[in-house]
This record gives C-alpha cells, sequence and structure tokens, in this order.
C-alpha cells in the first residue's frame, strides 16, 4: 500500500472496498439506524451546534472528549460491527469505537485539525471508511504547511497511521458542487 503522505506518518487509500450495491445498502442502514445528533463544540468562549451530525459508538460506554464537549458511546450496532470487522480485517489493525459524521451537502464540512484526543491511542491507527457523495479530503503539514488532496469514493477506506496526528491537519472542505449526503466513519481506539 502506497503511502500518499511524502513524511512524518503514514496515509494509505484503499479506494474502494465494498462493491457500489453492498455501499448503497450500508450508506441505508446507516442514515436510518444511527442514532444521529447535531454536533456541539465550544470555541473561544462560545457555544456553536452544527448542521452536521454526529454518533459516537464503541464496544463499551466511553467517554469521548472534544472541543468542549463530552460524548458517550452507544453500543455497536450491527452494520457498525460488520464495518468494523471490515476495517480491521484491511487494515490490519483493531478498533473499540468509532464517530460518525453525516454531511447532508457539500455545504458542510469540517475544519482544519488532528485527532489527538488525550482519549485516544497515542499514534493508534484511524480507519475512515466513505459512503455517499465523493468528496476532496486534504491533508497540510503543521510546519510548512505542505498540501496533499485525495478524493474519497463511496465504499471506499482511508488509514491514518503512526505520528500523522502530530504533524498533519486534515479537513473535508465545503463545495456547492455536491447536493447528495456523505456518511463518514471514522474507527479508532480509546485508551481507559
Amino acid at each position: 500500500m502506497q503511502n500518499l503522505l511524502d513524511k512524518d506518518g503514514i496515509v494509505e487509500y484503499y479506494g474502494r472496498v465494498l462493491e457500489t450495491a453492498e455501499a448503497d445498502q450500508f450508506m441505508d442502514q446507516l442514515m436510518t439506524g444511527i442514532e444521529w445528533r447535531n454536533d456541539e463544540a465550544f470555541i473561544m468562549g462560545k457555544h456553536f451546534i452544527t448542521k452536521r451530525k454526529v454518533a459516537w459508538y464503541g464496544e463499551k460506554p466511553f467517554e469521548y472528549a472534544y472541543s468542549g464537549t463530552v460524548k458517550r458511546a452507544l453500543s455497536w450496532t450491527p452494520a457498525l460491527k460488520a464495518l468494523k470487522e471490515l476495517a480491521e480485517k484491511q487494515s490490519g489493525e483493531t478498533y473499540n469505537s468509532c464517530l460518525l459524521n453525516l454531511y447532508h451537502d457539500g455545504n458542510e464540512g469540517m475544519a482544519w485539525h488532528s485527532d489527538a484526543e488525550k482519549d485516544l491511542k497515542r499514534d493508534g491507527a484511524i480507519a475512515s471508511l466513505s459512503f455517499g457523495a465523493e468528496r476532496k479530503f486534504c491533508f497540510k503539514h503543521k510546519a510548512d504547511g505542505h498540501r496533499i488532496d485525495v478524493f474519497l469514493e463511496h465504499g471506499s477506506l482511508l488509514v491514518m497511521r503512526g505520528v500523522t496526528q502530530r504533524f498533519w491537519l486534515h479537513r473535508l472542505p465545503p463545495t456547492k458542487k455536491i447536493n447528495i449526503p456523505r456518511v463518514n466513519l471514522t474507527f479508532r481506539t480509546i485508551i481507559e
């Protein structure tokens, strides 16, 4: 598997790991079978509620804190358990939790950030499965601003490993060109 990054981390794009019909079925199950909530964040003392929706699932009722909020993990659904096993088989890693994001259309995105919360396994792998709209996903080196972009297809897998979160930011930029939803699952490991 080729590393998309040229330094300071490992990002592997596996492309589509599910056939279109199977990816469509999972997309339907995720849209209807997940307890979606509008995301909240506290930034510079202000409370924000996003249009983007999120959900947090895991093996245990793990608490996950980010952007000034705390979420408690719900139990795996059958679809999430199957997708976790797929991500583990493809990546050769194990995961005990999943943060899901629902973007209703291209107007919703995610700002530059790295997944380096204290609850996460340090330098642990994060497996990202994408469903629905194909969207551009961007990486930017924290020191020199070097950019690398990749388009994430319906039913595709991207894995970030090693020191990637220490040295790189990533984002999902908004776009006016997309008018269908995207669901993204990021499987991770919480340390108790």
